[in-house]
């Protein structure tokens, strides 16, 4: 008798969960894109710190926490996966948005990662994962817009933003396919074996490319956004995103990829007065119609 009363409350306070952690990720994440951009105007290394230190200590602390609480760390075989995983998708995703967005606006930087999703269509269907009808109008209707994105915005005004902005997604859905199926530890330690991985490579790279922590001219703005971008983006977010992962349909957790590029844009417009042509509000428009495209074909699919 009393677990039938209760039963309705239940699903209730699971929403409110939900709901919560999605607006973690839609926030956080759609704010990751200014808060690179007001770290590197803060006079801080794009690799060597606004990145690579950042996920180091990210990474410290959620290793350090989930061994207070038992878990069990990766073995040899788990950190060569991890390795490879942060390779993919911190080193070449993050850390060429990072480096573009030296260049590029937050906003474009945002939605030219919104492409994603296109991208993990098109190497789902080369390891066997064959979309759908639905699928395939989404990914060309989204590809339509990456062209027209990059054929005529301000985008190409800078060709070396242009080319990092094409990896990065590349990079990310790729890695995010070749981890399927392999030997990985338990989810959140994934995340923290993955950000350790990645922030000690992204900071080998930055000292590689001349860049160096000691700096007169670092602010206190950026300071501020290098310690948002690695306590809410790095740590908060990331946790609410794998969270979501296991208890939220896959489609719902998915709709970050076109709700963070809206809120990266307003945020762009408002707090740091980037402006747009009419060409990048259309090829905007299309890339994400895309993505809401692929979204419903698979929310639709069978099994």
């Amino acid at each position: 008798m009393n677990s039938s009363v209760s039963s309705p409350a239940a699903p209730a306070r699971a929403g409110w969960a939900i709901a919560v952690a999605l607006a973690i990720v839609y926030l956080v994440w759609g704010s990751t894109y200014l808060g690179i951009r007001f770290a590197l105007e803060g006079g801080f290394p794009p690799l060597l710190m606004v990145s690579g230190a950042r996920f180091v200590v990210a990474g410290t602390v959620l290793l350090a926490f989930l061994r207070w609480r038992g878990v069990a760390m990766p073995t040899r075989a788990q950190w060569k996966n991890l390795m490879v995983m942060g390779t993919l998708l911190l080193l070449l995703g993050n850390g060429m948005v990072v480096l573009a967005e030296q260049t590029v606006s937050s906003g474009l930087a945002a939605v030219a990662v919104a492409s994603m999703p296109l991208w993990m269509g098109l190497f789902g269907a080369m390891r066997g994962q064959h979309p759908t009808r639905g699928e395939w109008l989404g990914i060309i209707v989204g590809f339509a817009g990456v062209v027209w994105l990059n054929a005529g915005s301000s985008l190409t005004a800078s060709p070396m933003g242009l080319v990092l902005l094409l990896i990065a997604p590349i990079a990310w859905a790729y890695g995010s396919i070749w981890s399927r199926g392999r030997d990985l530890p338990s989810p959140f330690m994934t995340a923290a074996g993955q950000m350790l991985a990645a922030g000690v490579m992204l900071m080998l790279a930055g000292a590689l490319r001349g860049e160096r922590f000691a700096s007169a001219d670092w602010t206190l703005h950026g300071a501020l956004a290098v310690a948002y971008l690695a306590v809410f983006g790095s740590i908060i977010a990331f946790t609410a995103y794998v969270w979501l992962l296991h208890h939220a349909r896959p489609v719902l957790v998915g709709s970050y990829a076109y709700v963070n590029p809206v809120i990266a844009v307003a945020l762009g417009a408002w707090l740091a007065g980037e402006r747009f042509s009419a060409h990048d509000y259309g090829a905007m428009a299309v890339i994400l119609a895309g993505v809401v495209v692929i979204t419903l074909a698979r929310n639709r699919r069978p099994g």
